[in-house]
């Protein structure tokens, strides 16, 4: 008998991908993507070197109405902690103290806009008088009508304030007036008007009012900024309004069209504005037109997440912006058909994802933590993770990847390498050649009915696909391979959990596929 030679070379080649910490992208194409960005990613968040999941909430006051409006007070190193709800200002610096501040002031609108100048805070809605909160210096409390008054001025028209060249500006709804102290550093006493229909191009109504600096401080850089419903920046120089040599129109400016009237958000000292076309930075919208804002903003790599939610949410109440330091992000509240959900990005690498499941009315921070209102009451952010009680559902859908080659291939095992705090149960599987798949979250797992490694064939699970996924001492990273059948030329990684009480951290991904060759 003639032995004949066999080839027993080994088919099955072996690549692995770094978890997609450039974070979401709903910018490029899903064919030409770089593997570190992620088509979905929800609830998890992009870091340095990993992504993991995001914190959850408790709650902190049950209310028994919505609460539209939270904000800090800061008087030196006191600080106090202060909600609308009910049309009452209720102080709720302890949990389990909330109280009323006066009970003989009734505001008919809760959803109201807030400035604090010097230990003064005032609340402004369009609709009441203006409401000022502070503490005097025997430490008392008061919340009442504000003490300003002016020719012509309708104060229940007062919407929204800001402070620029150590002055208040109270914008008018509606209108392209604003009004002002006429001495600067006044916290009451006489407002003057300021019309800017007198400069305005484009008309309309003013939203905004900022103090932007172009060299990121304080100082003689520092220009006013109005903004107007139709997208027009006014810049103003100089500190002293009432003197004509010294407050100067340095432009008009045609940038997108901001929403609401709480559009500004300040960051790394500039101001960042909530417009159709984005999260745009003021200092990189102002030199440019209308139509390539959009290649500088803020949000580029979601634009087309933020242009869907803009076209269809635009007049929805509820946006707003907000830098959390402790997590290292920002948050922006986007309503979207009676939910809410947050855009939030990563302020040191500028990668973005997407948290759900958080029904927040309004945010604010008191004392470095992050909380939000809800419709029944105040909840504690970055609290845990769960999410009061119930399981955080995250996802991740990797960019399409070829994984080294054109082509055919048939992907035959999978190897997540994660950090978990306790066992949990995870969903791994494979897309391909831009097909979208949906299988659904595999339910969290305790101590009970646990199979040692290799133990048990990874099919005996209740459902095939979910894998009972444990931890390693509590710090080493889980490596394990699990079976996967699919077979194309690109292959977008999914990583699904819904889980209670874990933080997950995913590192990358092993990836052992067998390559093909002509045509099948």
């Amino acid at each position: 008998m003639q032995l004949r030679s066999v080839s027993r070379t080994n088919k099955s080649v072996s690549i692995t991908l770094p978890a997609p910490i450039k974070g979401l992208n709903v910018r490029d194409s899903l064919a030409q993507m770089d593997v570190s960005y992620a088509i979905t990613m929800d609830n998890y968040i992009p870091l340095d070197t990993k992504v993991a999941l995001r914190p959850g909430y408790v709650k902190y006051v049950p209310t028994d109405n919505p609460v539209y409006t939270l904000k800090e007070y800061r008087k030196g190193d006191y600080s106090q902690f202060l909600a609308i709800s009910g049309g009452k200002l209720w102080n709720i610096s302890s949990k389990n103290n909330a109280y009323i501040c006066n009970n003989n002031v009734q505001l008919t609108e809760d959803r109201c806009q807030t400035v604090q100048y010097k230990n003064y805070l005032y609340f402004l809605n369009g609709i009441d008088t203006p409401k000022v909160y502070y503490v005097d210096d025997d430490n008392h409390e008061h919340f009442t009508d504000w003490s300003f008054s002016g020719n012509g001025l309708v104060a229940e028209n007062l919407i929204a304030g800001s402070v620029s060249k150590q002055r208040l500006w109270f914008v008018e709804k509606n209108s392209l007036k604003v009004w002002y102290p006429q001495t600067a550093g006044n916290i009451s006493g006489t407002l003057q008007c300021f019309d800017l229909a007198q400069v305005s191009r484009f008309g309309g109504k003013l939203i905004a009012v900022a103090n932007w600096t172009q060299d990121g401080g304080q100082g003689i850089d520092d220009l006013t900024a109005f903004i107007t419903s139709e997208g027009e920046a006014l810049i103003y120089s100089g500190s002293d309004i009432n003197n004509v040599d010294d407050w100067k129109l340095r432009g008009s400016y045609k940038i997108s069209r901001p929403i609401g009237y709480n559009c500004l958000m300040p960051y790394q000292g500039d101001v960042v504005i909530i417009s159709e076309d984005g999260y745009i930075p003021l200092s990189d919208a102002l030199p440019l037109d209308q139509a390539n804002s959009s290649q500088i903003a803020f949000s580029d790599a979601i634009r087309g997440l933020v242009l869907q939610r803009t076209a269809q949410n635009a007049k929805q109440p509820g946006w707003q912006g907000i830098i959390y330091g402790r997590g290292g992000y920002g948050i922006f509240n986007v309503p979207v058909a009676n939910q809410f959900e947050q855009h939030v990005i990563n302020v040191n690498t500028g990668a973005w994802c997407r948290f759900t499941n958080i029904r927040s009315l309004c945010w604010s921070e008191f004392n470095g933590r992050m909380y939000f209102g809800s419709a029944d009451g105040i909840y504690l952010f970055d609290e845990g993770y769960s999410d009061n009680g119930t399981k955080i559902c995250g996802e991740i859908e990797q960019a399409f990847n070829n994984l080294g080659t054109d082509n055919i291939k048939k992907i035959q095992l999978l190897n997540p390498r994660t950090k978990s705090s306790a066992k949990f149960a995870l969903v791994i599987y494979t897309n391909m050649d831009m097909e979208k798949r949906s299988i659904d979250y595999e339910e969290s797992i305790g101590n009970s009915g646990l199979t040692k490694w290799n133990s048990a064939k990874w099919s005996t699970t209740v459902r095939p696909i979910g894998t009972k996924w444990g931890i390693s001492g509590g710090t080493a990273i889980r490596s394990q391979w699990i079976a996967n059948s699919s077979t194309g030329y690109k292959a977008s990684i999914v990583f699904k959990t819904k889980t209670q009480g874990n933080r997950i951290e995913w590192y990358e991904t092993g990836v052992r596929y067998e390559p093909g060759s002509g045509v099948l």
